[in-house]
């Protein structure tokens, strides 16, 4: 989300960034896996995406990425082709309220998108979230279409959150919630329904999220925010372990990730006009030290993130505290 900032709190977020991008520029190595034409990193050209806050794979459009504004934008998803960094469809929902801090987008195995418009900047006080379902337009080009529409509530009570990830097997829908201290991952009932209230309840403790999604198999589950990615073995319905470290690129404001749909690389995003959409060779992004339950088979020995991106966490840590405590100062307040 683009957050406004008090003078002070701007003055050290800016100072905290400047030095981190001058550190990381004089580190040696790349910040990321060398891109190759497969992984498709690509940059939005459209203007109009400014703050796009979500990424989720087309499984039927080779290359599409569908994507979408953080806030003030209204109901619109926008397809973006990796080859040419263009928008080939603009997506218009109906049925649905006025969208209110849309956050997250993801496919589910129903053929149908689920948007997650669950953010919450005013620190996880509103009565209830949304989440809007429609079909993946078989053509592309601009169109609008009628969405359903989902009501949420957590079953321990209101919270900010980023991240929706609909599991690719089962269809269960999974919504990370945003916390410096400590997150949660909540797990939604076997099928929405649009006639009530949706319960999400807690299953597992997650760090600070600002998105995440499942391998296409969904064995994985991969989750990023500003300063650290991690892939976890998923079975029985919940993330397995500590999870992996990923060699994600350093991107600022970052704010989104998904798989490519053969899942051998994951793409991560980030908001701001003409945003790069870079590309990480899941070989590369997260090796495995042995075969844990859940994971694929015949998984790499884990090795510690290499580049600049490992060298430079040392010096994104140092700023962390820094900008958490602007982040503090920095919540928009919205009637």
């Amino acid at each position: 989300m683009r957050l406004p900032l008090p003078s002070a709190a701007a003055s050290a977020a800016v100072a905290v960034t400047a030095a981190v991008a001058a550190a990381l520029a004089v580190l040696p190595g790349p910040a990321v896996a060398a891109e190759t034409p497969a992984a498709s990193s690509f940059t939005i050209s459209d203007p109009r995406i400014k703050e796009s806050s979500g990424l989720a794979a087309s499984r039927i459009h080779p290359g599409v990425y569908w994507t979408h504004n953080d806030s003030d934008d209204g109901p619109y998803i926008y397809a973006v082709d990796s080859t040419t960094g263009r928008t080939v469809a603009r997506v218009t929902l109906t049925g649905i309220g006025k969208p209110r801090d849309v956050e997250a987008i993801s496919l589910g195995p129903d053929g149908q998108l689920y948007v997650g418009d669950i953010g919450d900047n005013r620190g996880g006080t509103w009565d209830h979230v949304w989440i809007y379902r429609f079909p993946e337009p078989k053509q592309l080009g601009d169109v609008t279409v009628k969405a359903a529409q989902f009501t949420v509530k957590y079953a321990d009570g209101a919270r900010n959150a980023e991240a929706l990830m609909v599991h690719p097997v089962t269809g269960r829908v999974y919504i990370a919630s945003k916390d410096e201290n400590k997150g949660g991952l909540y797990e939604g009932p076997a099928e929405l329904s649009a006639g009530g209230t949706n319960v999400f309840r807690r299953v597992a403790d997650v760090p600070w999220v600002t998105d995440g999604a499942f391998s296409p198999d969904g064995t994985r589950l991969t989750l990023r925010g500003y300063f650290m990615a991690r892939t976890y073995p998923w079975k029985d319905g919940l993330p397995v372990g500590e999870g992996e470290r990923v060699d994600a690129p350093w991107q600022g404001q970052a704010e989104s990730v998904t798989y490519t749909p053969d899942g051998a690389t994951l793409m991560f995003g980030a908001e701001g006009e003409g945003s790069r959409v870079i590309a990480v060779p899941v070989a590369a992004a997260a090796p495995s030290a042995s075969p844990q339950p859940g994971s694929p088979s015949g998984a790499a020995p884990a090795v510690e993130p290499t580049g600049s991106f490992g060298k430079g966490a040392l010096v994104l840590a140092g700023g962390l505290v820094l900008v958490f405590g602007a982040k503090r100062l920095l919540r928009r307040r919205r009637p």
